[in-house]
């Protein structure tokens, strides 16, 4: 469906810095985290928390009284008097966690909306499932987050695998791989420039404690390994005979992100500069056949855009959730869009994967991308497990 109704005020967003797994955020509780980053932000930028009328969770890695997600989310950032659902749909988590909060626009039952997501991946939980019927009443166990990595219940594949079905299919090399992986990494480096000008744009830093002790200032992406032509041509193929290594595709990130979703009028309020127009206009969703996630990108761009009245060639500005370098690839002939005409200034392939909120932090860059290129339409697709895909077309005016 097309929506005529719902904005995004300009400015009115965050991602925190991504860290690398295991390293600065590792030990933070994501719903702790992500509340206390909102209202710190909600403050810098002086929107009082009761200017929304409802909240909007993502999170896939189950965290320490996660069961209460949204309502306790809204407490932490300061509006305890409102409520709202949480979302879990894998890497597609941002993008279903901003529909959610857009059809509740559009129906009229809500005018301002927090959305956020979070994730930790470092420090999984470790499930126990009792099963009193097994040998000796013994139970079964797993760790969600290597274990989904790893194993797609119905694919019977790892996410790897999926990748390496796809570059058999289309006849994608480790070579065109490490070429596109070198490209995005360059892209990234446009981010970096001038004391990190575009990214500070947007990027909220959190202050690292110990106790209530303020030990340092989280403000930069940490875990983005230098890239070099030679470097990748070193690297073998994770799986036996197959062409992708661990320098073609993501690395697993910790952090969270947040976007304000309103009505118009609310956005004029909020927005940081009344000039710039953020709206939404439309979503989609598709899922592709077994074991070939990084194509599911292609028909929910597809979706997205039939629903805008565009076509991707009429797009500004194009972003990705790209966990292999083969998807972009893909997406490149199918799409039929130059290898290097998106994901300017980064994407997941450089600066993690924290699951929930990366495609959060893709679809900021996109707006922020977009109000440099003066407006235009930008589109967001990303593929997520159980081979599937969701992705955003918006408008910045």
């Amino acid at each position: 469906m097309f929506l005529e109704n719902t904005f995004i005020p300009y400015g009115a967003y965050w991602s925190t810095p991504f860290a690398r797994w295991q390293g600065s955020l590792s030990e933070y509780h994501s719903i702790r985290l992500v509340g206390e980053v909102a209202r710190e932000f909600l403050a810098r930028r002086e929107i009082t928390p009761d200017s929304f009328d409802g909240v909007v969770l993502g999170i896939t890695v189950t965290q320490r009284h996660s069961f209460y997600g949204g309502p306790w989310f809204a407490a932490m950032a300061g509006a305890p008097e409102i409520t709202g659902p949480t979302i879990s749909q894998a890497c597609a988590t941002s993008v279903r966690s901003l529909a959610s909060a857009a059809l509740e626009i559009e129906a009229g039952s809500r005018e301002c909306i927090l959305a956020a997501a979070c994730d930790r991946t470092s420090n999984g939980p470790h499930i126990y499932y009792p099963s009193p019927g097994g040998p000796g009443g013994h139970g079964r166990s797993e760790d969600p987050v290597l274990g989904n990595m790893n194993l797609d219940p119905y694919a019977g594949l790892a996410m790897t695998n999926t990748a390496e079905n796809l570059a058999a299919e289309s006849g994608i090399g480790k070579e065109e791989q490490d070429s596109v992986t070198l490209m995005r990494f360059a892209q990234y480096q446009d981010a970096l420039a001038n004391d990190r000008a575009f990214q500070k744009r947007y990027m909220a830093p959190v202050e690292l404690k110990r106790g209530e002790k303020l030990v340092g200032i989280f403000d930069a992406d940490e875990g983005v390994h230098p890239t070099t032509a030679e470097g990748l041509e070193r690297l073998r193929p994770v799986l036996d005979g197959g062409t992708v290594t661990y320098g073609s595709q993501t690395h697993p990130a910790d952090g969270n992100a947040g976007i304000v979703v309103s009505t118009r009028e609310r956005a004029s309020q909020l927005s940081r500069d009344v000039n710039l127009t953020v709206q939404v206009l439309s979503y989609g969703e598709a899922r592709t056949e077994k074991g070939f996630m990084p194509k599911a990108v292609v028909p929910a761009a597809r979706q997205a855009l039939e629903r805008a009245g565009i076509d991707a060639a009429q797009c500004a500005a194009i972003k990705t959730h790209n966990p292999f370098a083969v998807a972009d690839i893909y997406f490149s002939r199918e799409m039929d869009v130059a290898i290097g005409d998106f994901n300017n200034y980064g994407s997941p392939l450089i600066w993690g994967h924290p699951q929930a909120p990366t495609g959060m932090r893709a679809i900021i860059e996109l707006i922020e991308e977009l109000v440099i290129r003066g407006g235009g339409y930008g589109l967001f697709s990303g593929c997520a497990g159980g081979d599937s895909a969701m992705s955003m077309v918006i408008e910045v005016s």
